[in-house]
């Protein structure tokens, strides 16, 4: 197994065996993070569903008020008019057959991928390329689209997709640890209000099972459920 730095077990020594308050955890994530760049915040998420099940799939978007931090590269399957259209709201690369094909040789320098509805006979060729790095435009998460302005400028101003994994887990990354306090906490209350509205119809029990932030590279810090859930309701 690999072995941690001793930045890492420095930074895991001060965040104790317990649920912490929001407040409280995302102090903690500030001062647990040792690295020279600024940090992507993730949460992760253990549900209770059955992701091996139809009825209990777990997937969306959600919008995050403070943004992701993060300048997304978008690439967009369009022609014609749309593709002008495209060019005008702003995505990296534009294109049909060229950029299928360019994908096919192995090109993937973009992190969204967004086609108009008449591209998807092409774009399905890519299914096992794009599906399995979670790149394939999808009508669920709103990235097939005829309004392709619309989803480029919320992709541009926060726009998150997530889908649960194996073991039940969903992970996505929520802003920086340069945000303040406030912008990730309501970031962070989007993102479980996004998770709340996806639950399938196929779950029981206890849905949301444990929440927890970390930071690039540090230890993750856990959530009190509760006071978690009750940012989303915010």
């Amino acid at each position: 197994m690999p072995q941690h730095g001793k930045k890492y077990l420095e930074a895991a020594k001060l965040v104790e065996p317990r649920p912490y308050a929001p407040d409280e955890a995302i102090a903690l994530l500030k001062r647990t993070s040792y690295v020279t760049f600024d940090p992507t915040v993730e949460i992760h998420m253990n549900l209770g569903v059955d992701q091996r099940h139809a009825d209990q799939q777990v997937r969306g978007v959600a919008s995050l008020p403070a943004g992701t931090g993060k300048k997304q590269r978008v690439l967009v399957f369009a022609q014609g008019d749309k593709a002008r259209e495209a060019e005008e709201a702003g995505a990296d690369y534009v294109g049909s057959d060229e950029l299928v094909k360019r994908i096919e040789e192995g090109w993937l320098d973009f992190d969204v991928t967004i086609a108009h509805p008449d591209q998807m006979g092409k774009v399905g060729r890519l299914g096992r390329i794009l599906g399995r790095r979670g790149l394939m435009p999808n009508p669920r998460t709103g990235t097939v689209s005829t309004d392709l302005a619309r989803v480029i400028k919320e992709v541009r101003a926060g726009r998150v997709d997530f889908r649960v994994e194996k073991a039940n887990l969903i992970h996505a990354p929520i802003g920086k640890v340069s945000f303040t306090d406030d912008q990730l906490r309501q970031n962070i209350g989007a993102f479980i209000d996004a998770i709340v509205k996806a639950k399938p119809s196929g779950a029981k029990g206890q849905y949301i099972k444990a929440i927890f932030l970390s930071s690039t590279m540090g230890p993750g810090i856990e959530l009190e459920l509760q006071p978690a859930l009750a940012l989303a309701a915010a």
